[in-house]
């Protein structure tokens, strides 16, 4: 993994060991690698100095890794940088929570090095905000009373604009722009993150939840993202 020198990782981390080999790693692998202890430094630094990535512990004094994460995503300056979750194995209901706040990823400590490495390679393709293979150049989609406009990257349902993450966002673009198509959970893991490897097919669930509060009216009997039982989700027909 070889960063290009303008990319900066703030890492969050109160182990001393571990966020002194994780500063050793990223240094090595080209990157200008930031160490804070406590997470009421967080949002002053990320807002003065912009940060490529954010490697959030979930147990943090202070200000915890979730309460890290929110203010972060309700900030205009930071809430579209990549941030990457470091928790405990026991810690499976917060990591969920740490998505539903805007997470990008986690990781389940203890973690290999060739681990970190695929995670944070994903976030990196991710914080440009503009993949290859992104529609960027398309038209807006306007579904029902849902508006996707892919150039500015915005959602509107029922005339509101609606707040989404990156990773809801391009979960929401590969649907929406194969109406009817069924995806796995393995083929929307691999267009948003580069691969499956590593994660939790589960991951995409939290995410389909999170829009499905955001966009349906009832996310019990939705409008627009599908479950299709055993396989995945597919995205409401046009024609529907």
């Amino acid at each position: 993994m070889t960063a290009t020198p303008t990319q900066r990782a703030l890492i969050v981390e109160d182990d001393p060991d571990i966020g002194q080999l994780l500063v050793h790693y990223l240094q090595k692998a080209g990157f200008e690698p930031t160490l804070l202890t406590s997470g009421r430094d967080v949002l002053v630094r990320a807002r003065r100095d912009p940060f490529d990535v954010i490697l959030l512990d979930l147990m943090l004094p202070g200000l915890d890794g979730l309460q890290v994460c929110r203010a972060l995503r309700a900030d205009a300056a930071t809430a579209q940088v990549p941030i990457i979750m470091l928790t405990a194995k026991g810690e499976e209901p917060d990591r969920i929570v740490g998505l539903e706040l805007g997470a990008d990823d986690y990781i389940p400590k203890p973690f290999s090095l060739r681990e970190f490495r695929s995670r944070v390679k994903a976030a990196l393709r991710r914080g440009g905000m503009a993949r290859r293979d992104s529609v960027t150049d398309e038209e807006p989609l306007d579904v029902h009373e849902l508006r996707i406009d892919f150039a500015k990257r915005s959602v509107r349902v029922r005339g509101e604009e609606v707040q989404t993450t990156y990773v809801e966002f391009e979960i929401l673009t590969a649907l929406a722009t194969n109406p009817g198509r069924v995806w796995t959970r393995d083929m929307l893991l691999t267009r948003i993150w580069g691969d499956s490897a590593y994660r939790d097919p589960r991951t995409i669930d939290v995410h389909i939840r999170h829009l499905r509060e955001k966009l349906e009216l009832d996310a019990k009997e939705p409008e627009y993202l599908f479950t299709v039982r055993g396989v995945g989700y597919r995205f409401r027909d046009t024609e529907a």
